[in-house]
């Protein structure tokens, strides 16, 4: 056994080495508690963010769902007709209102509806005159008091104007100029810078086909300006009832040329024909080939371009006239509206039935009954059919 000499264990080396390696122990569990830390206050801080913004919307929508709706002061300003269909409920007659700013808020007028149901059920189907911006109160009083133009009485200031469907501007301003103390010249001012009536950007400045045919009730303070703004707001309704420039768009056509359909088939057909001679008209725009090569041939487009009633027989001479409205020469739509349709005709033009006929003639001038064809020579029939009417009712041909 040798005698070998011992290491001596510096002790104080091996507690600092320890002590070291437990500061390096303890400075991780710093930082690892720091980090926790750190999260914890950010998941609180975002938890009561939440909290927060949850509480201020809910206090918000418990404010907006227990306030009084929206209401105009009134007593409103200038007018606009308002027109309430058979069978429209308070809430239908609140939700026209809004629409065309009568009210605030469809929901302040049912509420006043509410409060007096038996008064609500009074109010009548018809075209009513308003201002706008009235308050709800006072356009429920309005349309409980109130008689509908469509019921006019004359008296006290007030006149009476039927505009017949199917009137050109000529037509109603000689209305008009009959039953008021205006000139024509007066009206056609207001005509010649139209601006003010509200057209539609489409119609390019021209009232023709715009001043919608209702019956209107005018006062002592009305003027042409007014008058003829009237018939253009009831024209907007009317557009917006049928959907007009939707069904514009889905037919591939703009709403200015389905207005000017909608004239044709005004002039041309009467009741449940107008949506088959909507078809016609649109199934021979879109034809390429014979007969038609896309000419509409319609008689009242030539009499509008000879300035006389749209709805007579046209002669072969007539039809020698040079006019972009002459469709038996010019291939395609008119330039614009022949004259003033109803929501009928509108209806059909933007809704036309299915078929393909290419033909259509009025055989019977008194009761408007119409025949249709695919060809040319079913046709050629059913005009003969209507020569032999006229050789027997010359008067109305």
């Amino acid at each position: 056994m040798t005698d070998e000499p011992v290491e001596e264990l510096d002790l104080g080396e091996e507690l600092g080495l320890r002590e070291h390696e437990g500061s390096g122990r303890s400075h991780r569990r710093e930082r690892r508690s720091y980090v926790g830390c750190l999260v914890a206050l950010v998941l609180i801080g975002l938890v009561a963010g939440v909290i927060w913004v949850g509480l201020t919307r809910g206090v918000d929508w418990a404010q907006d769902f227990f306030a009084d709706p929206e209401d105009y002061s009134g007593p409103g300003s200038g007018k606009v007709q308002v027109e309430v269909a058979a069978g429209d409920t308070a809430t239908d007659i609140a939700h026209t209102l809004d629409d065309l700013d009568v009210v605030a808020s469809a929901e302040a007028f049912i509420n006043v509806a509410n409060e007096s149901p038996e008064d609500a059920a009074t109010i009548k189907a018809g075209v009513y005159t308003m201002k706008k911006q009235m308050s709800a109160d006072d356009a429920f009083t309005f349309l409980v008091t109130t008689t509908p133009s469509s019921d006019c009485v004359e008296g006290n200031g007030r006149i009476c104007v039927l505009v017949p469907e199917g009137k050109r501007v000529v037509d109603v301003v000689d209305l008009l100029v009959d039953k008021t103390a205006f000139s024509e010249a007066d009206f056609q001012r207001v005509l010649d810078r139209p601006r003010a009536l509200g057209l539609p950007s489409y119609a390019e400045g021209n009232a023709e086909g715009y001043l919608f045919p209702a019956k209107y009730a005018f006062d002592g303070d009305d003027t042409p300006q007014s008058m003829l703004k009237a018939m253009v707001d009831r024209w907007h309704q009317a557009a917006e009832s049928v959907g007009l420039e939707e069904a514009a768009n889905e037919l591939g056509y703009s709403p200015q040329e389905l207005m000017t359909i909608a004239s044709l088939v005004e002039a041309e057909a009467r009741g449940d024909y107008q949506p088959m001679v909507a078809r016609v008209i649109y199934n021979r725009l879109e034809q390429d080939g014979a007969p038609t090569y896309g000419l509409l041939q319609l008689d009242a487009t030539v009499n509008y371009a000879h300035g006389r009633e749209i709805g007579a027989r046209t002669t072969e001479a007539d039809r020698q006239i040079d006019s972009p409205y002459n469709t038996y020469e010019y291939a395609g739509l008119p330039p614009g509206p022949i004259e003033a349709p109803g929501e009928a005709a509108m209806e059909a033009a933007a809704h036309p039935s299915d078929g393909d006929w290419l033909f259509y003639v009025t055989v019977n001038l008194r009761t408007g009954e119409t025949k249709f064809a695919e060809t040319l020579e079913e046709h050629n029939a059913n005009v003969e059919e209507l020569n032999e009417y006229c050789r027997n009712e010359s008067e109305r041909c």
